[in-house]
């Protein structure tokens, strides 16, 4: 059973809001896009270090030990 909205759902959804839910949306948007963008920024400013991310395990004996 596929519930997904199509873009013009969205568009008819959009529609039926009064004026100021359709402000409040679009501040919503603008906050979510804005931290979003900081977000990649702040990445782009300190970059994992090499080995940041190794462990001391290996993922591929979880199998091993009953992870699977």
């Amino acid at each position: 059973m596929n519930n997904a909205l199509s873009a013009q759902d969205f568009v008819d959804l959009v529609a039926k809001l009064t004026p100021d839910e359709r402000v409040r949306l679009a501040r919503m948007a603008l906050d979510s896009a804005a931290a979003e963008r900081a977000a990649g920024e702040a990445y782009e400013s300190q970059p994992p270090k090499p080995g940041e991310f190794d462990g001391d395990e290996d993922p591929l004996s979880w199998d091993a030990e009953g992870w699977s």
